[in-house]
């Protein structure tokens, strides 16, 4: 498992620093980005979350993948690598 999750099913209020909170409660935060709409800025529900090292991602994703968070259950798995291609 690598260190980069994806987190779902976030609450369209959560902001970076609510996720950078929960998660530090299971190791080190290297870096939080929760997605926006380019359009309306608004966001889109969820984000990754990159932890310190392999071992504090897999804490913190059998932790909170399920839990409940800011009245929405959590979905923390894994981030797949991005595919860049556009058509």
């Amino acid at each position: 498992m690598g260190n980069k999750l994806y987190v779902g099913n976030l609450n369209f209020q959560t902001q970076e620093h609510d996720l950078r909170d929960l998660f530090s409660q299971h190791g080190e935060v290297s870096s939080v980005n929760v997605i926006t709409d380019r359009d309306t800025g608004r966001s889109r529900g969820f984000g990754f979350v990159e932890m310190a090292s392999d071992e504090e991602a897999q804490a913190a994703s059998r932790a909170l993948d399920g839990q409940d968070f800011d009245g929405r259950q959590l979905k923390v798995n894994e981030a797949k690598p991005r595919n860049d291609r556009r058509f």
